[in-house]
C-alpha cells in the first residue's frame, strides 16, 4: 500500500510502448504531442524498467490497452492509498477505459478497492501527490471540481488534509510542478504553487519552464530518477547530496509525459 510518495518504492505497474503508443502520434485526439522514433521509445522504457529493478523494485509490465496509446502513462489510471486503490476516471475521452483496465489488474493482484471516481467527475493520477497526511491535488484541465469532491470524500476519512492547487491550462498535471523527493521534502515550482500550499514541508525550489520540471521519480532513501534533459533539477538535487539516476526518456517527453507519468506506484515502504 502507499501513504507517502517520499518513501522507498518497492512495487510499480508500467506499460511497455510496444504498439499503441507509436500509433497515437497520428491522432490529435490523444494529445500526445510530436512523437519521434518508436524503437527509441521501447529502448528508453526498457532502460527505465531495468533501473527500477536494479533498485530492488518489483516491476509489473502490462500490455497496452488496445486503442489507448496513452496507456503507457500508467500513473494517471489509479491512486494507491493505505486502504487500497482508487479507480480513477480520466479527463480526456480517448483515455476513458484506462481506469477499468488498471483496476482489473490491481484487483487481480488481490488489492482492495478503496473508492472510485465516477462521471461527471474526473481525476488523473498525475494530479495527486500523497505526502504523509497531506494530499496535494491539482485542479487542472484533466481533474475537475467534481472529481476532487469525490476524491476528498474518499481520502479525508483516511486522515488526509486536502490541499487543492488550481493549475493553468499549460500545466497538464500537478506532477510537473510539485513532487516528493523524501518523506517530508517537496520539489516544487513557486511560479505555479503558492508558498502557503507547501507549509510544513522542507522544500527545494525550481523555476519551471522548458526542460525544467518537478516531474521525476522518487525512488526513496535519498534516490531519485530524472530525465537527462532536466539538467537544472539534476544539478540542484546532486548539490543537496541526493543520488540522482539519470535516464534519457525524451520519447515520452515528446508525448507530453515525464518519468513519474510512466509508473503507477503500488507499494512504498
Amino acid at each position: 500500500m502507499l501513504k507517502n510518495e517520499g518513501n522507498r518504492l518497492t512495487r510499480v505497474a508500467v506499460c511497455s510502448p510496444r504498439k499503441e503508443y507509436a500509433l497515437g502520434k497520428n491522432d490529435l485526439a490523444h494529445n500526445l504531442g510530436n512523437l519521434g522514433n518508436p524503437e527509441d521509445a521501447i529502448n528508453q522504457h526498457d532502460s527505465l524498467k531495468a533501473e527500477l529493478k536494479a533498485f530492488g523494485c518489483e516491476v509489473i509490465d502490462l500490455n497496452e490497452l488496445d486503442g489507448h496509446p496513452n496507456s503507457v502513462f500508467t500513473r494517471d489510471t489509479s491512486l494507491m492509498t493505505p486502504e487500497g486503490y482508487i479507480q480513477l476516471r480520466l479527463g480526456i475521452d480517448t483515455r476513458l477505459g484506462e481506469g477499468n483496465w488498471m483496476g482489473e489488474t490491481l484487483a487481480n493482484l488481490g488489492l482492495p478497492l478503496a473508492g472510485q471516481i465516477i462521471a461527471p467527475g474526473s481525476v488523473e493520477g498525475g494530479d495527486v501527490v500523497l505526502a504523509g497526511n497531506v494530499a496535494f491535488v491539482g485542479q487542472s484541465i484533466r481533474t475537475n471540481a467534481e472529481g476532487i469532491r469525490q476524491l476528498s470524500a474518499i481520502l479525508e476519512p483516511m486522515g488526509y488534509e486536502m490541499r487543492v492547487i488550481p493549475l493553468p491550462d499549460n500545466i497538464l498535471h500537478l506532477d510537473k510542478v510539485l513532487l516528493t523527493i523524501a518523506p517530508n521534502t517537496l520539489l516544487y515550482c513557486p511560479n505555479y504553487v503558492p508558498a502557503e500550499m507547501v507549509k510544513g514541508f522542507d522544500t527545494v525550489e525550481i523555476e519551471c519552464g522548458g526542460d525544467t520540471t518537478a516531474n521525476m521519480i522518487c525512488l526513496g532513501d535519498n534516490n531519485v530518477l530524472v530525465n537527462a534533459s532536466n539538467q537544472i533539477v539534476i544539478e540542484k538535487l546532486r548539490a543537496r547530496g541526493m543520488i540522482v539516476h539519470v535516464l534519457d526518456l525524451e520519447e515520452f517527453a515528446k508525448g507530453m509525459g515525464g518519468p513519474n507519468c510512466l509508473i503507477m506506484p503500488i507499494e512504498r515502504v
